[in-house]
């Protein structure tokens, strides 16, 4: 399981429920939350924060709503064109310079 990668976790961990993660912390886990890997106290960190902050509950709508509708495409499916595309952006991602 995996917890967010912060050194103060366990000081922050003392404060308010939803608000010892920042919604940066969120965008960066969000997709392990989803594949359920984040660990029991990481979990309910994200569920109290996203209680607490509509815009990060919306990412999440977003996020899930994304899944769904791209998570069904089978990788046959695709043009070559459009699988050599894919490739090519994942390989040169993130883009030099950044």
């Amino acid at each position: 399981m995996r917890r967010w990668p912060d050194r103060e976790h366990d000081e922050r961990m003392s404060q308010q429920p939803g608000a010892t993660i920042t919604c940066r912390e969120v965008v960066e886990i969000v997709t392990d939350y989803l594949e359920g890997v984040v660990d029991e106290p990481t979990r309910a960190e994200i569920e109290a924060h996203l209680a607490l902050c509509p815009g990060c509950d919306e990412y999440l709508a977003q996020m899930r709503a994304t899944l769904n509708a791209l998570g069904r495409i089978p990788l046959d499916s695709l043009s070559e064109a459009a699988r050599n595309d894919l490739v090519a952006s994942f390989r040169d991602y993130p883009p030099s310079g950044r």
